[in-house]
């Protein structure tokens, strides 16, 4: 077989391959410029985490030793007692998100919760959606102001957040020069954290600006670390990787709900299997003025937005 175009479950990578893959196919300048981010990263990169496999490739007794050894450095950097585990997709469930805009009031109550439930660094932050101010009339995101620091709502002004939309033809991984990140059957789009190398293709890939680079290694108290933690989703990411919205895999996946539509002061938000005709979404799609960011550049996001009348 050709290991050239064979799929990534039919080698036998390591992270150290990856890199010299990327370095031929970029050439010495942009291979440079891409992995400038690593050089600092890997400062503090253990051998074990840089030669470690794609996630893909793990057996079950390997991914045993992974989370094992994740949950040991955490205890040591942080501090702190996680559980990490390895929630996989349901067979039969394709997850779907909707947003009512006629009632969501811009409280950023979300982006809050999103912000604790998935142990960002604490002095950026950090989130996964952003919620703009629009001016009724526009669904144009770039001209929505997600900075605003005024009371809310205000009059003329709509609230849409923004997040990872989990296409269903994701461009963020169709870019990424090392498989780094890709769509599992339930229709979410996941990272492995400890392949990525941090070239933030991805990043300039995605219409919604939905993805975010750990600049720095995350700050984060002791006493403020979410415990309940996923190897895909919200465990402390290392710096000089990408990270994004996962649908809060770790609760989705064990029968919960988001941790941003729980917070939601005015019910704005809707989640649930798109292939179950009996769910709520599947009600909302059938019944409200329903449409999609960016239509015309034909992803098939499973984010989706509605007005009441």
């Amino acid at each position: 077989m050709n290991t050239e175009t064979a799929p990534l479950e039919s080698r036998d990578w390591t992270r150290r391959d990856a890199l010299k893959g990327i370095g031929a196919t970029l050439g010495v300048a942009a291979f440079a410029k891409a992995l400038a981010p690593l050089t600092e990263w890997t400062q503090d990169l253990s051998v074990d985490q840089f030669l470690q496999k794609h996630y893909k490739e793990l057996s079950p007794m390997d991914l045993a030793i992974v989370l094992a050894r994740l949950e040991k450095e955490t205890k040591e950097q942080y501090g702190a007692d996680v559980s990490i585990k390895d929630y996989k997709a349901q067979p039969g469930v394709k997850f779907g998100y909707a947003l009512n805009l006629s009632i969501c009031i811009g409280c950023r109550k979300c982006a809050e919760a999103c912000h604790i439930e998935n142990n960002h660094d604490r002095p950026s932050a950090q989130s996964y959606i952003r919620v703009f101010e629009m001016q009724k009339g526009s669904l144009d995101m770039e001209k929505g102001n997600a900075h605003y620091d005024h009371p809310v709502p205000q009059k003329d002004k709509f609230y849409m957040p923004v997040q990872c939309h989990h296409c269903d033809h994701p461009p963020c991984v169709s870019v990424c020069p090392v498989e780094a990140t890709w769509k599992e059957p339930d229709g979410i789009v996941v990272v492995d954290y400890n392949w990525c190398i941090g070239c933030r293709y991805c990043e300039a890939a995605c219409p919604y600006h939905a993805r975010r680079f750990n600049w720095t290694k995350p700050q984060i108290p002791a006493e403020e670390i979410n415990p309940d933690q996923s190897y895909l989703s919200n465990r402390i990411r290392p710096q000089g990787v990408m990270e994004k919205c996962t649908f809060c895999l770790h609760r989705t996946r064990n029968g919960k709900l988001p941790a941003c539509l729980e917070a939601c002061p005015t019910g704005a938000r809707v989640f649930g299997n798109l292939l179950d005709p009996n769910s709520e979404i599947r009600k909302v799609l059938a019944e409200k003025r329903v449409f999609v960011l960016k239509e015309e550049l034909g992803l098939k996001p499973n984010f989706f937005y509605f007005f009441d009348v």
